[in-house]
């Protein structure tokens, strides 16, 4: 059976009662990678993957899922803001679908105005130009997974 990639949160919820998730904020150039404790409470930022060939940002997934045993991914999905797919969003939808070695449920998250939340927090904490360039993918990441989480433990039901 192929592995769950949906956009309905109750539908992944059922694929992953409870457990560690990670987020990505998947970019051109980089992934921005995030994980949540096992009970969706909280979301941090781990770190960010330089993109090289599929195959190989592939094995650095799946060594974070390994080590970290992450039972879910949670994937930024950037719709235009009328919502309708963006190319880019036909682009992670790719990735999403590149992932099913992984064998695990994926949630696509509307990422709309993630990495302007994470920016503009960034600036009014006056973090420097060079740090938030380093920093902004992780935190994106964190901050579609904590939008995540917050859904799913509000669900019926829900933690």
């Amino acid at each position: 059976m192929a592995a769950l990639i949906t956009g309905n949160t109750a539908e992944f919820a059922a694929a992953v009662p409870h457990g560690k998730l990670a987020g990505l904020d998947v970019g051109t150039k980089t992934i921005g990678l995030a994980i949540c404790d096992a009970g969706w409470h909280f979301a941090g930022p781990v770190e960010t993957i330089r993109r090289t060939k599929f195959t190989s940002d592939l094995k650095v997934l799946e060594n974070v899922i390994s080590r970290e045993k992450i039972i879910g991914l949670v994937i930024g999905l950037p719709l235009n803001m009328d919502g309708s797919d963006s190319p880019r969003a036909q682009s992670v939808r790719a990735f999403a679908r590149n992932l099913a070695p992984l064998a695990l449920p994926i949630l696509l998250w509307d990422e709309r105005w993630s990495t302007q939340a994470v920016e503009r927090a960034m600036i009014s904490a006056d973090v420097s130009r060079a740090r938030r360039a380093e920093k902004v993918d992780a935190l994106a990441a964190a901050h579609i997974l904590q939008g995540a989480i917050d859904a799913l433990a509000n669900l019926p039901n829900g933690s």
